[in-house]
């Protein structure tokens, strides 16, 4: 059990370092304090954006869970953990080829239209729902390296008990959600925008690294864990 939680738990400090939703909430708080938006309601946007991020999380990764219990039981085969660990790795590579664009700021591998239109849907929010609505499309719009980590964690969920897995869902969504909810903190108590944003700048590549690293180790020790440990067990090799 221990090793399961270890596994979702690096599964979620990977997914908190992506930096889509930290962009997104940053750039709403931006207009918002552009356009002399009341403090007040500039904590209800950004609130409102985050839990939308922490709702679409938990449905992704639960319904992730409940498809590989549907299709595999409570025990997954070698070839579905394969899988997931090849999924890992080739999405660790990407990370670190083209995450972030050869540019100046912190501009991320969007298509330019979506980025466009994510950018227009940031400065139209004017209230909370619209704000959640925009959570909830951020986590979407990252899904394609999000997915990695959720499936890892999806694969290992259906081995626990009832009670452990919600234990486990609600570790990941903690933890994934930490740097959201740090950058979050900081805005609600006043800290400048300008700052985040350097920081951010200053540290893309490092974080760039650490996403990519953390992916490659966590498909590695997936790999050990559950693929050669179960063939080396099915051939009488422990």
């Amino acid at each position: 059990m221990i090793s399961s939680l270890a596994i979702i738990a690096l599964a979620a400090l990977i997914h908190a370092s992506f930096q889509l939703s930290i962009s997104m909430l940053t750039l709403l708080s931006g207009h918002a304090i552009g356009a002399k938006t009341a403090h007040a309601k500039l904590l209800r946007l950004t609130t409102g954006f985050l839990l939308g991020v922490v709702v679409m999380t938990l449905l992704v990764l639960c319904f992730l869970a409940f498809l590989f219990q549907h299709f595999f039981g409570t025990s997954a085969p070698s070839l579905a953990w394969a899988i997931g660990c090849g999924l890992v790795f080739g999405l660790g590579v990407a990370v670190w080829v083209f995450y972030y664009r050869h540019e100046q700021g912190t501009s991320l591998w969007l298509p330019r239209n979506v980025a466009r239109y994510l950018s227009d849907r940031t400065r139209a929010t004017k209230d909370s729902a619209e704000a959640f609505s925009l959570g909830l499309s951020s986590v979407v719009a990252e899904l394609i390296f999000i997915i990695a980590p959720m499936v890892i964690s999806a694969l290992v969920l259906i081995h626990m008990t009832p009670y452990w897995q919600l234990a486990g869902i609600a570790l990941y969504t903690v933890i994934s959600l930490l740097s959201l909810v740090v950058v979050h903190g900081l805005i609600g108590s006043g800290h400048k925008l300008s700052r985040i944003q350097l920081w951010r700048e200053d540290n893309k590549r490092f974080l760039q690294f650490a996403a990519g690293g953390g992916l490659l180790v966590l498909g590695f020790y997936v790999y050990v864990d559950q693929v050669l440990s179960a063939t080396a067990f099915a051939s009488g090799g422990f």
